[in-house]
């Protein structure tokens, strides 16, 4: 009984294991099959739009270091700023609590960069990237756009807004290293996942609220 008990969970934990992995790869496959030729390094083939969609993250990491993530999306939205593709900026991160503020923290660093501050337009619940492209649309009015993001967040952020009807580009912000960036990869590949399972079930953002006019 025991040596069938023990086997049937081995089984178990192997198709568990494979279903999985396969799951991993079949979102990751069409996460970044939708964002096909949508993504850009080069300011000179990305089209122009009215706004872009800065995509919020932390300022420092843990250790209280500055996140280079945050400081390579500052710089390659003041880039896209200064160089007429976009008039405004929508900063949509995360303002759940007191002392944690991705919106603002975001917008001070643009302003440094010489960014007009009435250019700049906050969302405060832009909780998951899920939210913030469904807010973009619903609370702003855009249904076109360009997100600001390292390339494997931009792909997520324009496969969700392909399956709204928006059209989305993206400028890929510079990447960090392969060791320092190792945990928010792993990461990404199961929010791919979680993405498409938002669609099958129907999932809604947390908050929407008043509209807000980009003038």
């Amino acid at each position: 009984m025991k040596k069938n008990l023990l086997k049937r969970i081995l089984l178990l934990s192997f198709l568990s294991a494979v279903i999985i992995a396969a799951s991993i790869l079949i979102s990751d496959r069409i996460v970044t099959s939708a964002a096909s030729g949508r993504t850009f390094y080069n300011l000179t083939s990305l089209p122009s739009t009215k706004v872009g969609l800065l995509l919020g993250t932390s300022k420092y990491v843990p250790n209280g270091n500055l996140n280079q993530y945050f400081k390579n999306r500052i710089d390659a939205t003041a880039e896209l700023f200064k160089s007429g593709k976009i008039q405004y900026v929508v900063i949509s991160g995360d303002n759940s609590r007191s002392t944690y503020d991705e919106p603002n923290d975001m917008k001070a660093e643009l302003i440094k960069s010489g960014i007009d501050s009435n250019k700049v337009y906050l969302d405060y619940a832009g909780f998951r990237t899920f939210d913030s492209i469904i807010r973009l649309r619903e609370i702003f009015g855009q249904h076109e756009a360009i997100i600001i993001s390292q390339k494997f967040h931009n792909e997520r952020a324009i496969y969700i807004a392909n399956k709204l009807n928006m059209h989305l580009y993206g400028y890929n912000a510079k990447d960090v290293g392969k060791y320092y960036g190792f945990k928010t990869m792993v990461r990404e590949k199961f929010a791919r996942v979680k993405v498409i399972l938002d669609f099958i079930f129907g999932v809604k953002p947390r908050f929407l609220g008043e509209r807000i006019e980009i003038k």
